[in-house]
């Protein structure tokens, strides 16, 4: 064989293996764009539903009850019975807290993720026959049949929710407010300080 054509056959042997490279290089590519994309896609899907509350009137993010304000609302509820509703119910853990203390306990959350988490909560510590979550508007949900009401709000709704308050709970129905008081009631009692403090009004002590 000659050198020239010994030459030649290298050359294209490399050449072949430059395109077999430059296709598998190629595939590759294509996906880990792929995958890339989908996690994008997936991310931004279990995202969505806890950025889209920043985005309206009321902002009502989700942040996790602490143990010491969860025992400043059991405090708040001592001699009391009956039904218990909790707006903005978060992960569940003040509904299944009450529910523990027979309480007949609903929970009102927007985010689907969280009100699955807390539905599998409470069926794991064997409460599902004393709870409820309903994934709604608090604004569309009403307060009528409820005997005891719990708010983990913001400053900016409070105003609006002291109205909806009034305007639907009956006659000594017990309010327990979180992290922010009711603008313009006077509460009947004020437990611990801080972020963990606890004001609790009832329906027929206010004058309306």
């Amino acid at each position: 064989m000659s050198s020239s054509t010994a030459t030649t056959e290298i050359d294209e042997f490399l050449s072949g293996n430059k395109q077999n490279n430059s296709l598998k290089l190629s595939t590759a590519g294509k996906l880990l764009i792929g995958v890339t994309g989908a996690v994008g896609v997936a991310i931004t899907i279990v995202s969505i539903p806890f950025v889209s509350p920043a985005l309206r009137k009321h902002c009502l993010p989700y942040v996790p009850a602490t143990n010491v304000q969860i025992r400043n609302i059991l405090k708040a509820l001592n001699n009391r019975r009956g039904k218990l509703v909790d707006l903005g119910s978060g992960d569940g853990r003040i509904v299944l807290e009450t529910a523990k203390h027979n309480f007949e306990s609903h929970g009102v959350e927007l985010n689907p993720w969280l009100v699955a988490y807390s539905r599998i909560s409470t069926f794991h510590k064997g409460l599902s026959s004393k709870t409820k979550f309903f994934r709604t508007d608090l604004w569309k949900f009403s307060l009528t049949p409820y005997d005891n009401v719990v708010i983990f709000g913001v400053e900016q709704m409070m105003n609006d929710l002291e109205k909806k308050i009034l305007v639907e709970c009956k006659d000594d129905c017990n309010i327990i407010a979180c992290r922010f008081p009711l603008p313009t009631l006077q509460p009947q009692s004020i437990i611990g300080h801080g972020i963990d403090t606890v004001w609790v009004y009832n329906i027929s002590k206010i004058n309306r």
